[in-house]
């Protein structure tokens, strides 16, 4: 049967005949002996980075002195094994970048890097010594009791006293038993506070090391890193397919028409081959505007060529409404940002011209403050709901996975305003023209 948790073996009945006295005790003896090692560790870091000031060596040496907990909490982690065997996961994340400096730049912003410093302090200084007199009341005072006998025959049998725990005198083999079944008996008994202390203990190195909201922003961070990961490769696989149609399928479509277009003039004008070339010719061509519609809905490639700002004023254009942009002006952000407002706007016009009533559009864009607000402005009915199916809640979950946000105030009457909100920081030139190549 595997080990269960300390505190779930206390309220059995079977607590002294389990693993369990034996986990505990051996987790206060490695804490005792490992807070001494910390303590004289961090004291001659401490001493030794003070001293080094005076050559500039030792500023380096104190400013990593905040991470020397992050190895203690590592060990801390697994040393909770042996009373809880349950993993206490680590709450620190995975650095971006790989290398040093970034470890250390995002080590040294973490929570969990702070409270490691304060738990080794705490440790070196408190906790240490309090394991060690735990051990010393429940397991070391009973054990020289239980060895009364032992310790009477050494000195030279009877009628040589000896001092048990320094308390009382033992000079013959009956009060030695006495003093050594009272040391049993106290052993026994003492277990079950040995074991509630150790449980609690590691119940509090895990508060302060691995807790339980940590572990769940970890998971959220995970998740919301996945579903960024996930928009990045929707991107890839949208770019992919409309470069796959602009240089395959519509060119072929181009080379179909032409050839139709010619097999037209060499054929006579009022014979039956003619109207049939004839009906081709324009079925070819409608096919291909519906294709370059489509190329254009899949990723537009101004979007990809001349950023948001043309994509947004080329969308304008061809709304079946008039749409006053006020000369947006943008500079070239990540394409992942450039694609959500660039769907959002034509989102929000689709809407508009489907559903508003409305007969003009206000559009404005800026990119201030390290965010693209986006706001479109209709003089419509009004009345506008999300929950109905308009597209707006697939659109704001999009802009989610980017931390975006999507505001609609639509009352009855009009005006309908939506509004797109992006964090994200302008690339520059040189990004720009890289991924412009790329």
């Amino acid at each position: 049967m595997p080990p269960q948790p300390i505190w779930t073996e206390l309220q059995q009945r079977r607590y002294l005949k389990s693993s369990a006295p034996w986990r505990g005790c051996t987790y206060l003896l490695g804490g005792a002996l490992l807070g001494a090692a910390t303590l004289v560790v961090g004291l001659a870091l401490t001493a030794v980075g003070a001293a080094l000031t005076l050559v500039l060596i030792g500023i380096p040496l104190l400013t990593a002195l905040p991470l020397t907990g992050i190895p203690l909490a590592a060990l801390e982690r697994r040393r909770m094994l042996l009373v809880d065997p349950t993993p206490a996961p680590t709450p620190h994340r995975t650095p971006e970048a790989p290398g040093i400096p970034a470890w250390c730049r995002l080590r040294l912003r973490e929570q969990a890097t702070w409270r490691e410093l304060a738990y080794a302090v705490l440790f070196a200084l408190v906790l240490w010594p309090l394991d060690l007199l735990v051990l010393a009341c429940t397991v070391a005072f009973p054990v020289l009791l239980v060895a009364a006998p032992a310790h009477l025959a050494a000195a030279g049998g009877p009628g040589n006293d000896i001092r048990p725990a320094k308390l009382w005198l033992v000079d013959a083999y009956p009060a030695a038993c006495a003093t050594a079944l009272l040391g049993l008996v106290l052993l026994l008994l003492l277990a079950h506070p040995l074991g509630a202390y150790s449980a609690a203990r590691a119940a509090f190195a895990r508060l302060l090391l691995a807790p339980r909201d940590a572990e769940l922003a970890a998971g959220l961070a995970e998740v919301t890193r996945s579903r960024a990961r996930l928009v990045d490769a929707f991107e890839a696989e949208r770019r992919r397919i409309e470069r796959d149609l602009h240089d395959g399928a519509q060119q072929r479509l181009v080379a179909l028409t032409m050839s139709l277009g010619l097999a037209r003039l060499d054929a006579d004008p009022d014979s039956p081959l003619a109207r049939q070339l004839a009906a081709a010719h324009d079925e070819a061509g409608r096919v291909l505007t519906e294709l370059r519609e489509l190329i254009r809905g899949i990723h537009p490639q101004v979007l990809a060529d001349y950023g948001l700002s043309a994509a947004i004023e080329d969308v304008a254009d061809r709304c079946a409404l008039p749409v006053e942009t006020a000369g947006v002006r943008l500079p070239r952000l990540p394409e992942t940002v450039e694609s959500a407002g660039y769907f959002a706007v034509r989102e929000a016009l689709a809407n508009v011209g489907k559903h508003s009533g409305a007969t003009r559009v206000h559009l404005t864009a800026a990119h201030t403050e390290g965010r693209l607000r986006i706001v479109v402005r209709d003089d419509g009915r009004g009345g506008a709901d999300p929950a109905r199916g308009t597209g707006l809640t697939g659109l704001a979950d999009r802009l989610a996975v980017l931390d975006g946000t999507l505001a609609v105030t639509s009352p009855p009457g009009g005006p309908t305003i939506l509004s797109v909100e992006i964090p994200c920081e302008a690339e520059t030139e040189a990004e720009a023209e890289m991924e412009a190549g790329a």
